[in-house]
């Protein structure tokens, strides 16, 4: 047993089954967040899966990763144990959009895993950043080296990766604060009533569906979504760009499919449309906006439509417009 009665004590090596009471030191820190402090030695990828697969409970009752502790409270459980999984370089396709000695700007092609995973062990970007530049395996958590944040594996285009740790501390923290600036290009099922507007709506594991997100307006967490239709093609779909102000898991194809315009190609949120004609998800991160960490230097880079989504908007007529994508 392990018991922390005035806060956190980083210094506890937890046994297979740990149980420990919050001080008054820990109240409100988020359940993976004290946990990465206590148990020093446990990844946080264990950390995170142990939390989702209920094995780790507070006061006997599952919980979300962002659950804010209150003092007086018990949490008990064990970490799940993961295979150990080195990131290894390899020759992976990427476009280099911008990059000094700090950072890289990249543009992802679809079918890409950004890091390692079950199922996922060789092939990911990860690799690819540690074969493009050695030194970005030595920064940050070793399955996810360099990796600011992430795209799924069927959503291409713009990411950020860091080749040092303080310019990833710096990278984070401006996505924590919303000081980036992020936006895509989407291909969504029928003709939207409203061609521009915003649509907010928390976010948050589906009930039933464990590996999906769901609207939840009393569980969720904010979320925000700006569209704009930039042209409507076959009259059954609609180009759209989208500006997301806060950056939840699936945020836009939740918010899309809400709305009832799930993005083409979306077997998950769209499963009542035929994608059968579509090679992915057609979604497709176009244009980031930040200030450098280090030089303060004003980014603006965009990463162009890959072939694969620029050739159906092709065969549905569309005609390219300098300016728009």
């Amino acid at each position: 047993m392990v018991c922390c009665n005035n806060g956190i004590n980083p210094s506890v090596v937890p046994d297979k089954f740990f149980s420990i009471k919050i001080g008054s030191g820990a109240a409100g820190i988020r359940l993976d967040q004290f946990l990465s402090q206590v148990l020093p030695s446990v990844s946080r990828a264990r950390i995170s899966t142990s939390v989702n697969e209920g094995l780790i409970r507070v006061e006997g009752n599952t919980r979300k990763n962002s659950y804010r502790l209150k003092p007086g409270e018990t949490v008990t459980g064990a970490v799940v144990d993961l295979p150990e999984i080195d990131v290894l370089p390899e020759k992976v396709e990427f476009h280099i959009l911008f990059e000094d000695e700090h950072l890289i700007i990249l543009s992802k092609p679809p079918g890409i895993v950004v890091h390692p995973g079950t199922g996922n062990h060789t092939g990911t970007l990860a690799s690819g950043l540690v074969y493009h530049c050695r030194a970005i395996s030595r920064v940050g958590d070793r399955l996810r080296p360099g990796i600011v944040h992430r795209l799924d594996k069927d959503t291409s285009g713009i990411m950020l990766a860091a080749k040092a740790e303080p310019v990833q501390r710096k990278l984070i923290e401006l996505f924590k604060n919303r000081n980036i600036q992020k936006w895509y290009i989407a291909l969504l099922h029928g003709t939207m009533k409203k061609k521009s507007g915003r649509l907010a709506a928390s976010i948050g594991r589906h009930p039933v569906n464990r590996q999906k997100m769901a609207v939840r307006p009393e569980k969720g967490r904010h979320a925000a979504t700006r569209w704009e239709v930039l042209e409507e093609l076959d009259g059954r779909f609609s180009l759209v760009r989208i500006r997301i102000e806060t950056g939840r898991t699936h945020q836009i194809r939740v918010h899309m499919a809400h709305l009832g315009h799930s993005v083409v190609g979306d077997k998950i949120y769209g499963a009542n449309r035929d994608n059968s004609d579509f090679p992915r998800q057609l979604l497709h991160a176009h244009r980031l906006v930040l200030q450098h960490p280090v030089t303060a230097e004003t980014l603006d880079q965009v990463a162009p439509l890959w072939g694969d989504f620029s050739d159906v908007l092709s065969k549905l007529g569309w005609v390219p417009q300098g300016g728009i994508i």
